[in-house]
């Protein structure tokens, strides 16, 4: 018998054991569940936070993002969930997030009822469409993340960049203005487009780089018009990075994507390639990205 109590009380002593073991990572793991800013498994949900998130130093508590998510570097090693305006909410759910932030351009539209009703933590953010709104958006996050010192460093770091490009551009005497086209291959269409002549970011990069936007008589993220193409005539055609790499040169760029060969741009090989998170909002980067599209297109630094 005494075997056998001595048996019966290591068994008990081992199951208590477990059991306030798994109450610990429990607690723990609600623990996390908080809407702080101190969550420690984010899922980010717009690109634009993605490179905000990691210049803030809280990259490393991203766990995954959507598919346009593409810088920095690290951001490409993260789990993805979808292409942010067609996700999964049983993707998002799996990664077992604290909490998950969005700039409201996703979707579809019952994307965030999902996620709400599986009890996840989310946060919206402003969005990054001009050079003031990417300003309030670094405070914002920096409030947020409990890092307000580092957000108003990167806005310091922006507005100096942003100063140089302004001033390089008041003085150059640039020997002409090109007109410049955007063209996009968008990995969740399946199709290239102008990307340009919406009045968005994309405007905006090109004329504080001391050009001109081409007239595109087409609207939306519709396959492209050759036709429409050849007739803007555009003097340099910037090809976004997937877009342009899936065609591997210049030349063949040129030859393959319609329209492109008619128009001065292909005549002239007068084609740059641009990553396209470089393009489509507003960041700690933006200077930088001015200063060198201004060099690309001018020849100029």
């Amino acid at each position: 018998m005494g075997g056998f109590s001595s048996l019966f009380y290591c068994m008990k002593k081992i199951l208590v054991a477990a059991a306030l073991i798994s109450l610990i990572a429990a607690c723990g793991r609600f623990k996390n569940k908080s809407k702080d800013g101190d969550s420690e498994r984010i899922v980010c949900l717009s690109k634009q936070l993605t490179e905000y998130a990691f210049a803030l130093g809280q990259g490393h508590k991203l766990v995954g993002v959507d598919l346009s998510s593409t810088y920095p570097d690290s951001a490409k090693l993260l789990k993805t969930v979808g292409y942010h305006r067609a996700l999964n909410a049983e993707g998002i759910i799996s990664l077992n997030p604290d909490l998950v932030i969005h700039s409201n351009d996703i979707g579809p539209e019952g994307i965030i009822p999902q996620l709400e009703k599986a009890g996840l933590n989310i946060k919206v953010f402003g969005g990054a469409n001009t050079i003031d709104s990417s300003k309030l958006l670094l405070k914002e996050m920096g409030a947020y993340f409990k890092v307000p010192a580092k957000a108003d460093s990167l806005i310091k770091i922006m507005e100096a960049d942003l100063t140089r490009a302004d001033s390089i551009r008041a003085a150059s005497k640039f020997k002409d203005t090109p007109s410049v086209m955007i063209i996009h291959f968008g990995r969740a269409s399946n199709i290239y487009f102008v990307m340009s002549g919406r009045k968005g970011p994309g405007d905006l990069y090109i004329q504080l780089a001391g050009a001109k936007v081409t007239g595109y008589d087409a609207k939306g993220a519709r396959q492209i018009s050759g036709e429409a193409v050849a007739a803007a005539n555009p003097d340099i055609i910037i090809a976004t990075d997937f877009g342009f790499d899936q065609q591997g040169s210049i030349d063949k760029f040129i030859e393959q994507v319609p329209g492109v060969a008619l128009t001065n741009a292909g005549k002239n090989k007068r084609i740059i390639r641009f990553e396209e998170h470089d393009l489509v909002y507003f960041g700690p980067r933006s200077g930088k990205n001015i200063l060198k599209l201004m060099e690309l297109i001018h020849g100029q630094k």
